[in-house]
Order: structure tokens, then C-alpha cells, then sequence
């Protein structure tokens, strides 16, 4: 009762082809008959800043710093003013209905 049930797996329809029979092939080795050169490699370029790029660099990473810092606060505000504007909007649709109810 408790023991699993394998899945059968079903046979074949249609032609099927017979495995392709392999047939085994000789790898001969020749030894090497020099000895490879390592390639040459070159000497990394190093880089040299100068005061004036220091200073870029510094303003380039402080600009993108305050754009993306504007961009972000921007959302929140946006999110917060559409946020206070639903909540106006739900007491208002609320008060409306408490007011007609108490017509009838």
C-alpha cells in the first residue's frame, strides 16, 4: 500500500533505427620536437593622473552623486503627495456616502 509506483517506460513506436555501432580508432602521439616559447607579455600601462583629472574625476563623481540624490528624493515626494492626495480623496468619497445614508 505504502510502496511507491515506478513509472513504466513506454516502448518505442514507429521504426525504430538500431544503435550506430562505434568502432574504435589508434591515436598516435609524436613527441614534440621543440619546446614552445612562452609569448612575450607586454608590460601593463600604468596609469598617471594628474592633479586636473583628480579634480574632474571628483566633480564628475559629486555631480552624478547630487543628480541621482534629486532624482530619488523627487520619487518620494512624489509618492508621499499622491499618497496624502488618495487619503483626501477616500475621506472625501466617505463623508459623501455617511452624508446620503443619513438622508434616507
Amino acid at each position: 500500500m505504502f510502496r511507491p509506483k515506478l513509472p513504466v517506460m513506454p516502448q518505442p513506436t514507429g521504426l525504430v533505427t538500431p544503435p550506430a555501432v562505434v568502432e574504435p580508432t589508434a591515436v598516435i602521439q609524436q613527441p614534440p620536437t621543440a619546446t614552445p616559447v612562452p609569448a612575450a607579455v607586454p608590460a601593463r600601462a600604468t596609469v598617471q593622473l594628474t592633479p586636473g583629472a583628480v579634480v574632474a574625476l571628483v566633480g564628475g563623481g559629486t555631480a552624478v552623486v547630487l543628480v541621482v540624490g534629486a532624482v530619488l528624493v523627487s520619487m518620494l515626494l512624489a509618492v508621499a503627495i499622491t499618497g496624502a492626495s488618495v487619503a483626501v480623496c477616500a475621506l472625501v468619497i466617505r463623508s459623501l456616502i455617511n452624508s446620503e445614508a443619513k438622508r434616507r
